[in-house]
């Protein structure tokens, strides 16, 4: 058993050690300063998507970013605006995109907490694997747990700028029509949630890129050690 223990251990620590001598231009960087590196590098990114999303316009003003009404309710928005309700689907979006901005500024402290519980080998392998490899470990391991945390926000800052009643007079007016036989359910708070969440990672993930590939990017010296700036 002991012989079990001691071959374990030497694997572990082989690996470890294979970790850091294949990590690019890192000299001199221990193992804390890699993993450090690449939870900072992902801090970066998200308060970077959180500025440039929690303000007005960030949704709303941005065509990329910008969220429509959901693919259910496209129908409802030809037949609306067909009808001369513009005006209405009109005030939907915007409330929505609103609602989205307000709620983006409460993002920062629950994915600075999924951050933090990130594991030491978890950042160390991410440090090496490169492109956006950190975002997209963080968004598959926290998706889940943010979602949760994030939809009685956004929930509130839709109803806090009347998205919520908008988006209901828009589907309910529709639903109520003679003609119309199949219902589309007014719940907006889940689709609007999983848009914003995604912007925030595909911001995070631009970031995380822009880290790797541009010196002038890694504005600490943590950041430029890590990441190969030849800081020693």
């Amino acid at each position: 058993m002991k012989k079990i223990l001691a071959v374990a251990l030497l694997s572990i620590s082989l690996s470890s050690c294979d970790v850091l001598s294949n990590l690019p231009n890192v000299g001199g960087v221990t193992e804390a300063e890699a993993g450090e590196g690449i939870k900072e590098a992902l801090s970066q990114g998200l308060v970077k998507a959180v500025l440039k999303l929690n303000k007005q316009d960030g949704f709303f003003g941005d065509a990329f970013y910008k969220i429509l009404m959901p693919p259910d309710a496209q129908k409802v928005v030809n037949t609306l605006r067909d009808l001369g309700m513009g005006k209405m689907v009109d005030k939907a979006i915007l409330s929505i995109n609103r609602g989205a901005e307000d709620a983006a500024g409460y993002a920062k402290p629950i994915f600075v907490d999924a951050i933090k519980s990130m594991t030491l080998s978890d950042a160390i392998g991410l440090v090496k694997n490169g492109d956006t490899s950190a975002t997209h470990f963080f968004r598959v391991k926290t998706t889940d747990k943010l979602v949760a945390a994030f939809m009685p926000v956004i929930k509130t800052s839709l109803d806090k700028v009347d998205a919520t009643k908008y988006y209901g007079d828009v589907i309910n007016t529709y639903n109520n029509f003679p003609t119309t036989f199949k219902k589309i359910n007014p719940d907006l708070a889940s689709f609007v949630t999983n848009k914003a969440t995604d912007a925030l990672f595909d911001l995070v993930a631009k970031e995380e890129l822009n880290i790797r590939q541009n010196i002038a990017a890694r504005t600490t010296e943590l950041l430029r050690r890590v990441f190969g700036g030849g800081v020693k």
